[in-house]
């Protein structure tokens, strides 16, 4: 199928599937019909299983954004109910019209299972997904779910939820990462499970390419041990000043384990300045997410400043990793440098990305669609040399082979069917979608909404929790007032939202912005006295005293703030 032709199934507000060979332009074509959707005033929202699959189109980890902690399973009801509690995920779920899911091939049964189950419920609507447009993109040649155990289903769509969604099939061929005809015969080879004798030899010579200087060769393992081993011997290289970082935490040594299993955090990370980065956290707030690369410059102080690709300097300080029960409850945290090193990673981590030449060893290929991966993301056979390659390497999962001709076939009735429009019937299909998201159709909008984007700004404003924008400058400011200023906004604002992050995680620590000579003993006095009285009107609906008569009962003699700081920090 062409891009255009998916684009108009795309526009058309139908549940799709985008796939096709590695290089054919999935994420370009994604980001058509992102930029399509924002020039009208509405903003998808993107997820993928991976940091880095998410950092490609500026999106989030599936976990982060639905709530999902460390689960791999089917989430209960009971956590599904616990979720509905949360107004910050109320709002962030009313505001979902698209969802669009990348690399899809990466994404398990349950985890799809999940993120229908939990749409159904904040939707309040049976349909798949609560009824909003899902969009699927991946290739499932490509790198499967990360399982610690074999599963007899192991692929989002063995889930009976991806059967009701009815997604219309747009199989993309042709490609534009690759212009070499040995490589794409290569890889072509290896998905229909059939690698020929000539291409072996092509693939045999690549141990002898010599890759040029101007390159920036990028090395392609495996294996983690791998990876850390080209690394530590990279930062050895260097003749800069080492610093280290060690993890700080708090709970059960068994829990915080878990959070080490499950997470890339390093209980030991030392840096030298020259030393590739990359960093292993979402912070939008603060320019970097998981996957973003760059330099370490410098220090200030004890804190690394990182250099991005696109120029960006930040001051990288200590982020939380959190282990809940499944009450939702913090039971464990691991605070750590959120950054690894990054002269070498994993094929895993490399997927999505376009490398104009790489390094890559396959010896120890020990899951299908690896070395598909690995050989795929060079342009070309000069980018290529290889260390190592073993049988696994070249071979695909048969299920996906016995499952890519009836994708085709579906592929082309979608076509058929789309084609089958008239140019004036088809405007009217993608205007009514449009209109029905409640976005906008006049000409004149649309073009005032562009010239916006292009400025870098939107009508639209940020999804992101106002009061995660006032958590993301607690480390850099020292008082309510510090952030009130750097927020724009009042500090009783400031500390509303210290309430609600106090709401999200009791063991926050908001002890430093406590103001001091808070008049604490007469306002606790009133606050008995007005509680035993028990008059419900002065009690909000969630039993919660309310602040105006605390306000009233004091003469006016102590303001809002200091009330609510003194309410905030504690009796």
């Amino acid at each position: 199928m062409k891009q255009t032709t998916a684009l108009d199934i795309l526009k058309s507000g139908k549940n799709v599937f985008i796939t096709g060979s590695a290089g054919t332009g999935k994420t370009y074509l994604l980001q058509q019909y992102i930029e399509y959707l924002k020039e009208r005033r509405i903003h998808p929202t993107i997820v993928a299983p991976t940091g880095i699959a998410a950092s490609h189109l500026k999106g989030q980890t599936i976990h982060s954004f639905f709530a999902l902690g460390i689960r791999d399973t089917v989430v209960d009801n009971g956590y599904v109910a616990f979720l509905l509690e949360k107004s910050y995920l109320r709002s962030r779920f009313s505001k979902l019209k698209v969802l669009i899911i990348d690399e899809v091939s990466m994404v398990s049964p349950e985890i799809f299972a999940s993120m229908d189950k939990v749409l159904r419920a904040f939707k309040n609507n049976p349909a798949p997904f609560g009824g909003v447009q899902v969009v699927i993109s991946g290739d499932f040649f490509q790198l499967p779910p990360v399982s610690r155990e074999f599963k007899e289903k192991r692929f989002a769509w063995q889930a009976p939820v991806w059967k009701k969604l009815e997604l219309k099939s747009c199989y993309l061929e042709k490609k534009f990462r690759q212009d070499d005809d040995r490589l794409i015969k290569i890889l072509d080879e290896i998905r229909s499970g059939e690698v020929s004798e000539q291409s072996q030899t092509t693939l045999e010579a690549c141990f002898h390419n010599e890759l040029t200087e101007k390159m920036t060769v990028t090395k392609l393992y495996t294996h983690n041990v791998d990876v850390d081993r080209i690394n530590l011997e990279e930062l050895s290289k260097l003749s800069t000043k080492a610093q280290t970082f060690n993890y700080s935490s708090k709970g059960s040594v068994k829990n915080i384990e878990k959070i080490f299993k499950t997470a890339l955090v390093l209980e030991s990370l030392t840096l030298k300045k020259g030393a590739m980065v990359i960093f292993i956290k979402n912070n939008p707030e603060k320019f970097y997410v998981n996957g973003t690369t760059g330099v370490v410059i410098g220090f200030e102080g004890d804190l690394p400043i990182v250099q991005t690709a696109t120029g960006q300097k930040i001051r990288v300080v200590m982020e939380d990793w959190t282990l809940e029960n499944d009450k939702g409850e913090n039971v464990a945290t691991v605070s750590q440098i959120p950054l690894r090193l990054a002269w070498a990673i994993t094929i895993h981590k490399s997927q999505g990305m376009t490398l104009d030449a790489a390094q890559i060893d396959l010896s120890q290929t020990f899951e299908v669609g690896q070395g598909y991966v690995a050989l795929s993301r060079v342009k070309s056979i000069e980018g290529l040399r290889l260390l190592g390659l073993n049988a696994m390497a070249l071979k695909v999962d048969p299920l996906i082979l016995r499952i890519d001709e009836p994708i085709k076939k579906a592929s082309l009735r979608a076509s058929e069917e789309i084609e089958a429009y008239g140019e004036d019937e088809l405007e009217k299909v993608h205007m009514n979608y449009i209109r029905g998201l409640g976005g906008l159709t006049n000409f004149l909008e649309i073009e005032d909404e562009k010239k916006l984007l292009r400025a870098g700004k939107s009508s639209v404003s940020s999804d992101v929790p106002t009061h995660l924008k006032t958590k993301a400058l607690m480390e850099s400011c020292d008082t309510i007032k510090q952030i009130a200023q750097a927020r724009g906004v009042t500090v009783a604002t400031i500390m509303n939202h210290f309430s609600t992050l106090k709401k999200e995680d009791t063991s926050i620590d908001l002890s430093k912005y406590k103001p001091k000579n808070l008049p604490s003993q007469a306002i606790e006095k009133v606050v008995a006295s007005l509680e035993k009285e028990q008059n419900m009107e002065n009690f909000s609906d969630d039993g919660k005293l309310r602040m105006k008569p605390i306000y009233e009962a004091l003469n006016g003699e102590v303001s809002y703030d200091e009330i609510r700081a003194t309410l905030l920090f504690g009796l």
